[in-house]
């Protein structure tokens, strides 16, 4: 299978599985990952995705040049809509999901990266959006999304040199949270998942929510909302579980 999910208590694992071509996405492995992302959110007791690719060689290389190569403008506009698709699946998901970067996040790797919420690194990580030097924009999200967490400059130097942005870069300029051995990365991307998981779901939905909001209205819309989904919370069984456990000393228990 190019692409496999498994689930672990409340976090699921999705794994890019395309060894063979440093898991690098063609339609097959597109398709594959959209169903697998689909089975994920259709499954209510996930709260918490991560996304990875299999070994320590890459997370995903980019789109596969082969495929892309002889593609004309109407076959180009239809690969386009799988990896946006896939994207937005990652983006605007209830849940929020957290990329284990692993080796290279090339092109559209770097973009599904960029779809998730967190971004962890292995030490060997490399990223970077190389399509200029192909002839080609980025084509699934870096021109819209790479700028918002790194900021204009150093997304239009990645975007427009196409050059190779290490682990420790990507650190220091907040493409990535941390960096871990490879052989801890998938252990890291999961005591953290879990760490959310282990939050109350429907607050941690709720936020996600408002944090894209953010991003994509003005400021004194996303506090009117923020206030309404603050106060929508209060008398559920979730807010009077959390305060009680807190005000009592103990672990508050958000079902299993």
């Amino acid at each position: 299978m190019p692409v496999t999910a498994e689930i672990h208590g409340h976090v699921a694992v999705v794994t890019m599985e395309r060894r063979e071509a440093l898991n690098a996405f063609n339609s097959e492995q597109l398709g594959a990952l959209i169903d697998s992302l689909e089975g994920v959110l259709a499954d209510t007791s996930v709260r918490v995705g991560v996304l990875t690719g299999a070994g320590e060689r890459s997370f995903a290389a980019g789109a596969d040049i082969m495929e892309m190569s002889d593609k004309d403008p109407a076959e180009a506009v239809a690969f386009a809509g799988l990896g946006h698709r896939a994207a937005s699946m990652l983006d605007e998901s209830k849940i929020p999901w957290i990329a284990a970067v692993n080796g290279y996040a090339f092109g559209g790797g770097c973009e599904m990266a960029l779809a998730c919420d967190i971004r962890i690194a292995s030490e060997n990580a490399v990223f970077a959006q190389p399509e200029v030097g192909l002839g080609i924009p980025p084509g699934w999200g870096a021109t819209q999304r790479l700028q918002r967490i790194v900021g204009p400059g150093m997304a239009a130097e990645m975007i427009l040199s196409g050059r190779w942005v290490k682990a420790d870069e990507a650190l220091r300029v907040g493409l990535v949270n941390a960096v871990h051995a490879s052989d801890e990365l998938l252990d890291n991307a999961l005591d953290l998942a879990q760490s959310i998981a282990r939050n109350a779901p429907t607050a941690v939905q709720a936020s996600k929510s408002l944090m894209r909001t953010a991003r994509d209205t003005a400021q004194a819309v996303g506090l009117e909302h923020e206030a309404q989904a603050f106060a929508l919370l209060f008398g559920s069984d979730e807010q009077r579980e959390g305060m009680a456990a807190f005000l009592e000393k103990r672990d508050a228990n958000f079902g299993d």
